[in-house]
């Protein structure tokens, strides 16, 4: 089955300015990075600071054609996905709430009972407009301590930013801000209270639907988000980063997939690629073959089965194994049926020519072998085989030229020829394979592996997939 690969032209990640809608908390990281990519790139990252509340707001309503929009807390991403605003997603970061105060602690403030003495002038950030301010709201009303808090606030701020700015001034003795932020502030010591460290927030990026030129603004993702470019910088400004991939300018990744799924797979694969502006390397293959390969130390980024009996003898390799699709096992044989084959038992007749995929090589091969064996019938039908091949493919094409009478395929492989042979159904127990997908531990794309099974696994792949004789497994986590 070989390699397949089509590599996607420059042109697609014309050098064309970014806008970008920014929480404010991030700011000094951002502004590094984006400087950083401008001199190795050429591309301005224009950058609008604000409250992650406050800049949603304003994509909501704002026309035009803003790239990007970075949230510091993970439920604003959730929401601008309720307002259909957001593409692809890529975490950069983590966070966590601390009570910030000035250095060498003066008032000796120790935990949130601290925030309820009306002698300690507090400032929160608003709830309504920044990522930590409904944080901290969120999780003081699971404590039961917000109305106490919050009735000794002093001022709320519109941006983290503003908060660390008036206790690094003095204006007041105490507020309530990201670790990270109070990282940037010499003047400033942090207070971790356990009531916060449970609550670690994750910093998310994510295309805007209304982006003009997606494969340059992934591009900028991917550098933002790789362990060697722009995570080096969040960590160095003190920011928890997330591990990240490894920096590629056109990043290339081994897809391993079981012959079956091709025809569901192959034109979202090359949508993928044309919009990320990367290469897919795919080896399509029985899966008994890929397994072996796999055994003997190839690693494909991502390997999708055609059943997931054949993931199982390599699950160690792999992580987030999802069900993706199901097909059945069906028999097909010529249009007129010469041989009035209805059932397993008929292809013990004498004089019928039978396919079947080798089960050492192919997923179909071995749920074949286990079918009839299971059923008394395997010594009777192997009577009958003439030739085993790795992929049912290769099944059908012999049936269409005659060279055999009637083989035993998935569904899927008769999308295309229903009407030139016929598709035979079968209710026998282990007449299913469950395709499942896998991305490799030792992977040095996970996010982008992550993003292709996302796509793979859409809702225009999904139409795919049922258009090809698969039925769908997959469920949205919500």
């Amino acid at each position: 089955m070989g390699f397949s690969a089509c590599a996607p032209s420059q042109e697609n990640r014309e050098k064309k300015d970014l806008f970008f809608y920014c929480a404010a908390g991030m700011k000094p990281a951002v502004e590094k990075i984006a400087k950083a990519y401008q001199q190795e790139f050429g591309v301005t990252v224009n950058i609008q600071y604000g409250g992650s509340g406050t800049l949603l707001s304003n994509l909501r309503i704002a026309k035009g054609n803003a790239d990007l929009y970075l949230a510091a807390d993970q439920s604003y991403i959730d929401n601008a996905r309720e307002y259909d605003l957001i593409e692809e997603v890529q975490p950069v970061a983590f966070l966590r709430p601390v009570i910030a105060v000035a250095k060498g602690n003066p008032k000796n403030i120790q935990g949130l009972n601290d925030l309820k003495n009306p002698e300690i002038k507090t400032a929160l950030a608003n709830p309504d407009a920044a990522s930590v301010g409904r944080q901290t709201k969120k999780i003081l009303q699971g404590t039961g301590d917000w109305d106490a808090i919050n009735a000794n606030v002093k001022v709320l701020k519109p941006t983290v930013n503003e908060v660390a700015n008036d206790i690094k001034l003095g204006a007041i003795d105490a507020g309530i801000i990201w670790d990270a932020t109070a990282n940037q502030y010499p003047e400033i010591e942090q207070i971790s209270v356990p009531e916060f460290d449970a609550h670690r927030k994750k910093v998310t990026v994510a295309v805007l639907k209304s982006s003009s030129n997606p494969t340059q603004t992934l591009h900028f993702i991917r550098y933002m988000a790789s362990k060697n470019k722009g995570l080096k910088v969040f960590e160095e400004l003190g920011y928890q980063a997330v591990e990240g991939d490894t920096w590629e300018d056109q990043p290339e990744i081994l897809f391993y997939s079981g012959g079956v799924n091709r025809v569901a797979i192959e034109k979202t694969i090359q949508a993928f690629e044309k919009r990320e502006g990367v290469n897919v390397t795919r080896v399509y293959n029985g899966c008994g073959i890929l397994v072996s390969q796999i055994k003997a130390g190839q690693n494909p980024d991502a390997y999708f089965s055609c059943d997931r009996s054949f993931m199982d003898d390599v699950q160690s390799r792999f992580t987030d194994i999802q069900d993706v699709s199901h097909t059945k096992i069906v028999i097909l044989t010529n249009k007129e049926n010469t041989h009035q084959i209805h059932s397993l038992e008929d292809l013990t007749k004498e004089g019928i020519s039978v396919g079947v995929c080798n089960p050492q090589q192919s997923a179909l091969g071995a749920l074949t072998a286990r079918m009839l064996e299971g059923m008394g019938l395997l010594e009777g039908v192997m009577k009958n085989v003439k030739v085993q091949t790795p992929t049912a493919d290769l099944l059908v094409n012999q049936l269409k030229t005659g060279a055999l009478g009637a083989a035993i395929v998935y569904e899927a492989n008769t999308s295309q020829v229903k009407d030139q042979l016929t598709v035979i159904p079968l209710s026998n127990e282990g007449a299913l394979a469950v395709q499942n997908f896998g991305i490799s531990t030792n992977s040095k794309h996970k996010y982008l592996t992550q993003r292709l099974f996302q796509t793979i696994t859409s809702q225009t792949s999904k139409a795919n997939f049922e258009n090809n004789g698969f039925g769908w497994e997959y469920q949205q986590a919500n």
